[in-house]
């Protein structure tokens, strides 16, 4: 008789729990359904009436499909009045820039656009900038860096030391030149230096078409330098200086209503992450944002490859 009451308590227990549960996992799907519903409303709340877009781009420049998909959405959203684009980074890619640079251009076409520069826009990060009609920029702000490199590790000599050489048969000599593992032949320096000049013609000749100078102006300033806000005012590279409020400022001028709202048109984002960055920062000691950490230390573009356009400065002790 005690075996059969225990065995009773022991299913009430277990009914018990499985309740409980049942209850949590039910509140868990709530809550995320109604946080993705609000999510979805403030979006579309957002580009439902009439304001100015904005979209950041910082850190190393790719060719990013999902910031391309943007742009055309703002391009093709009637609610968008105007853009400001706030740009903070150093370059990468030169294609990424270039694809960036197309995109903005027929947004332009359409809609005025102005760039914002915070700390910097150099190489690739200029380029874009120069795609907009008016390029706002603080008096501290890093521009320019106008150029192309192309960058490739030669480990020779360590492997020289270790004892290690490389056994290669190709159709050509220039097949997969340059090469890390041997030094390069003269004959390979010179087609990476002509591809790189004609690389950075087109690059001149895109600065000189988006701004106000000719051509031998912009080759002036094109040697790879780098210049404040105040400088690039002075060299026709910056138009005004300032910030959020000079760029939105511009737009006004352009006819858009000075009470128009700046609505920043962010990354979407996937739900499969709904509650991960969280749950990691608290249970696993994961920093939330860790690959945005190694991105602001540049870790990103240790793996750029082909042509770039990025200003990369030798380590230095910043000001205190």
């Amino acid at each position: 008789m005690s075996n059969r009451a225990d065995e009773l308590i022991d299913r009430r227990r277990l009914r018990r729990k499985l309740t409980f549960w049942r209850i949590a996992a039910f509140v868990v799907i709530v809550l995320a359904i109604g946080f993705a519903t609000q999510r979805l409303m403030s979006d579309a709340a957002g580009v439902s009436s009439s304001h100015i877009a904005q979209v950041k781009i910082s850190g190393t420049i790719f060719e990013d499909d999902e910031l391309l998909e943007r742009l055309d959405r703002i391009r093709e959203t009637p609610a968008v009045k105007g853009v400001i684009l706030t740009i903070d980074s150093p370059g990468g890619t030169t294609a990424g820039g270039e694809a960036i640079f197309e995109e903005i251009r027929l947004l332009a076409a359409e809609k005025p656009v102005v760039a914002q520069v915070g700390t910097l826009a150099a190489s690739a990060g200029y380029m874009i900038a120069s795609a907009t009609d008016h390029i706002v920029a603080r008096q501290s702000s890093i521009v320019g860096s106008i150029g192309v490199l192309f960058q490739y590790p030669d480990v020779s000599g360590l492997m020289d030391k270790l004892g290690v050489k490389l056994e290669e048969i190709k159709s050509s000599p220039l097949k997969a030149e340059p090469s890390p593992f041997k030094p390069t032949s003269e004959e390979a320096r010179a087609m990476i230096r002509s591809m790189i000049l004609d690389s950075y013609d087109w690059f001149v000749d895109l600065v000189a078409e988006r701004r106000p100078l000719t051509r031998d102006e912009v080759l002036k300033v094109a040697d790879g330098s780098v210049f404040t806000g105040r400088q690039g005012v002075e060299l026709k590279l910056v138009d005004e200086l300032g910030g959020e409020r000079e760029a939105k400022a511009w737009l006004v001028t352009k006819g858009l209503d000075e009470d128009l709202d700046v609505v920043e048109w962010k990354k979407r984002e996937t739900t499969g992450n709904l509650f991960l960055p969280d749950l990691a920062s608290r249970f696993l000691g994961v920093p939330e944002g860790g690959a945005d950490i190694l991105r602001e230390l540049g870790a990103d573009r240790i793996f750029l490859d082909g042509l770039l356009s990025v200003w990369q400065p030798e380590n230095r002790r910043l000001p205190d």
